[in-house]
């Protein structure tokens, strides 16, 4: 008996070979009918003998190519149109966008095949792709996601990519990058003068620039790399000197797993994250053996590594002598990552001895994700290429809803219907190129998820640049959400926590609703609200931003508000060479002068570092934290520092009694690592303590906690609170495809805004039904 469905099918299903694998399906069951892209995803008509539509839909779940995502098949009876056969029919751009923009994805095992093949007519093609691999979010110029509307319209396809890319069999169908050495993008090696260095083959002689200690600029996927072999010493040095990155650590790409293998203590997933799909940077830690130069991870026993992503990267690794690279993004010092080839060049003069382009134009940038994995969880420390834009699914209805994120590592987060979409890592919004380049990607987005600009949501902070930047736009309504909340309020989502829950959020700066700033909360609540039960004791900043820039100001300054005159002593005991400036802030700090009062994880450990004598002055942001978590091994016990909890308005967590001890023990040169450990130890055990006792005051709160801020990367913290709270019977939540730094504050300032609206109609609806 013969049967029509009509078939709508929702999520990542654009760009991934999709409709060549319908098109085989229909073919294996005998079916006719059309399969088509449109706004909304992919619509099939399917007709045929019932079992074998019945077959063709089973299969269409469960065995959909590994690119794809599906998050909806929507199916109804339709009339019979007695097609003769099933064919592949031209998208349509009419209609409101349901789509799932696709990701980029590192090239895939066929591909490479081919490309090393000395038969194959791609043999050593640098952009060899197919519809499992290569470029996606990063050369859409407009949706759907066809080739004119790609930056490889202006290569138009010779006969060959032709004749695969119209056959329905082939894994090559409609794959919208599709090139060859004929028709396609081509490489080209300039000097640093910008003359072109005319050559058969750029990417052999860029390998011998390298091998010879020299830096290239790569063009690649997102955006441009600057690039040395990462065992040379006096080329990381230089390259550290001319970008001014001192002691920032570096990205590495590594030829292959064996070779990760020699530098690092791999896990099986960590392993499995370095060869997915998405091939982000993954931070591993060195292994006793690490052969790499010093400089590239300075004091770290962590390094980022990832294998190569795309077929350039791989052929970059042809001479077995060049095993590792340091690929680092070629953004000078608080700029976004640079993609236009006129920008590299003027940017990167006096830093690139060479540049290795390509004429292939990136149209929208991304930077390298970066992930760890924490206590056995994923942990993203940046989401962007591989990830982004691919939308998270929420229990409520978001559409409307833009949150602008926050000031540093932002991130914009779009809403529509029951999805989130977050875009793109963005950088620190302090200068023109970059908020230039998070208007242009919002723009974008905005554009292609076609939602209405209902309601605006920022960060409370009166300083932020997005308070200004969101005048820019046309939005019915403006929401601000406190920093922390929105950090809680992500993980809760994440998770799908239902009722109230703890939020344990350990961040570095975020403005209060008091007017100080916070970054060491204990809150109860949930999306729609919360109450601050507990907090760090307030300490002064003199100068403000910069005791963030020099923490040893702020050390200094925690000793002298919390110990008086012997905290006085103790600071110039310590910073000898600053005695005179410790005299200065001392008077700041009695006539309150430009002095801001914090209490937060951040201004802590930056304080203990500086004590420590591990980092007086950051050259980075977070650095001073960084350094001093490397010396806390989470494999020892440590015995803590002494601590107080203070009974006030609000439970206080009062560490003065720890940092004296801290400040005694370095003056008596005891081992740095034990102080850090012991220090570390006593945080996990005051958090534990604080739990215990705000728990036993509200005995009919349920035992969930939610942890969360940029110092959850810490794997100390994370791995220890956890262990101790769940020893404690509680159940704890810890971010894992959020980034819990302010990169995922805008997915957590939407949940927030979404979960006011739905309170906010519930008691309207209310209310109608009372009058």
């Amino acid at each position: 008996m013969c049967t029509a469905v009509r078939i709508a099918v929702r999520g990542r299903v654009q760009g991934v070979g999709f409709r060549p694998f319908v098109f085989q399906l229909a073919a294996n069951y005998q079916l006719t009918g059309t399969v088509q892209n449109n706004m909304d995803g992919v619509k099939i008509h399917v007709e045929g003998a019932r079992e074998a539509v019945h077959s063709f839909l089973s299969d269409l779940k469960n065995k959909a190519p590994r690119l794809s995502k599906i998050n909806e098949i929507l199916v109804e009876e339709a009339e019979p149109e007695n097609k003769a056969e099933f064919t592949i029919i031209a998208s349509e751009r009419s209609g409101t966008s349901m789509l799932v923009i696709p990701i980029d994805s590192a090239v895939c095992e066929e591909c490479l095949a081919e490309m090393n093949e000395p038969t194959d007519f791609r043999y050593q093609y640098p952009f060899i792709n197919c519809t499992q691999c290569g470029p996606r979010y990063t050369i859409i110029e407009e949706l759907p996601y066809d080739r004119p509307y790609t930056s490889l319209k202006s290569f138009p396809m010779c006969e060959d990519c032709r004749k695969e890319y119209e056959d329905p069999t082939n894994r090559r169908h409609h794959a919208q990058p599709i090139a060859c050495p004929k028709c396609g993008p081509k490489v080209q090696l300039f000097d640093d003068d910008g003359h072109e260095i005319h050559s058969r083959i750029p990417i052999m002689d860029t390998i011998k620039l390298l091998k010879q200690g020299k830096i290239v600029a790569i063009k690649g996927l997102g955006g441009y790399h600057l690039c040395c072999d990462a065992a040379n010493e006096l080329a990381v040095t230089a390259l550290r000197k001319r970008k001014k990155r001192p002691f920032r650590p570096l990205a590495i790409m590594a030829a292959s797993l064996s070779t990760i293998e020699q530098l690092t203590e791999l896990t099986n997933d960590e392993r499995e994250l370095l060869k997915s799909p998405e091939s982000p940077i993954v931070i591993l830690k060195k292994n006793n053996h690490y052969p790499l130069a010093e400089s590239i991870a300075p004091g770290m026993n962590t390094i980022g590594v990832m294998l190569p992503y795309t077929p350039l990267h791989h052929l970059l690794f042809a001479d077995p002598e060049l095993s590792s690279l340091v690929m680092t993004s070629a953004n000078p010092s608080g700029m976004p990552i640079l993609y236009k080839d006129e920008e590299a060049c003027h940017y990167l003069k006096g830093i690139a001895d060479y540049y290795l382009v390509h004429n292939r134009e990136i149209l929208h940038p991304l930077d390298d994700s970066v992930v760890q994995i924490n206590d056995g969880k994923l942990d993203f420390l940046r989401r962007s290429r591989g990830y982004v834009p691919d939308p998270f699914t929420t229990s409520k209805d978001v559409t409307g809803i833009v949150a602008f994120g926050g000031h540093q590592k932002t991130t914009f987060t779009i809403g529509r219907n029951e999805q989130i979409f977050v875009g793109p890592h963005i950088g620190d919004l302090e200068n023109i190129e970059t908020i230039d380049h998070y208007q242009h990607e919002l723009a974008h987005l905005l554009k292609w998820i076609d939602t209405p600009k209902g309601l605006a949501v920022l960060d409370v902070h009166p300083g932020y640049h997005v308070q200004k930047l969101v005048q820019e736009y046309n939005f019915s309504e403006v929401m601000e959400v406190q920093h922390h909340h929105a950090h809680m309020a992500a993980c809760i989502d994440e998770h799908q926590i239902s009722g109230p829950a703890f939020g344990i959020i350990l961040d570095g700066t975020g403005y209060g609703l008091d007017g100080n700033i916070w970054g060491f909360e204990i809150f109860h609540g949930d999306a729609a609200g919360f109450e601050r039960l507990a907090h760090l004791h307030y300490t002064p900043l003199p100068g403000g931003e910069k005791c963030i820039r020099e923490p040893w100001r702020n050390a200094a300054a925690m000793l002298i508000s919390l110990h008086g005159e012997r905290g006085l002593e103790l600071a110039k005991a310590i910073f000898t060479d600053r005695v005179s400036e410790i005299d200065l802030l001392t008077k700041m700090m009695e006539r309150n002068l430009n002095t801001v009062h914090a209490g937060t994880c951040g201004r802590l450990f930056d304080a203990v570092s500086a004590i420590c004598g591990v980092t007086k002055v950051s050259s980075y942001d977070g650095e001073a934290a960084i350094q001093l978590a490397e010396l806390a091994d989470e494999a020892i016990s440590f015995e803590p520092y002494p601590f107080a909890l203070l009974e006030k308005e609000l439970l206080t967590l009062d560490f003065r009694a720890m940092l004296q001890g801290i400040a005694l023990d370095v003056l008596a040169g005891k081992d740095i690592s034990k102080i850090s450990g012991r220090f570390h130890e006593t945080v996990v055990q005051a958090i534990t303590s604080a739990m215990e006792k705000l728990s036993g005051k509200n005995p009919n709160a349920e035992k969930t906690i939610v942890l969360s801020g940029g110092s959850l990367h810490n794997r100390y913290l994370r791995k220890r609170i956890t262990a101790e709270l769940t020893k404690r019977n509680f159940k704890v939540f810890v971010p894992e495809n959020i980034p819990c730094n302010d990169g995922g504050l805008s997915y957590g300032q939407l949940v927030v805004a979404a979960a006011k609206r739905s309170a906010s109609q519930c008691v309207l609806e209310y209310q109608q039904k009372l009058f």
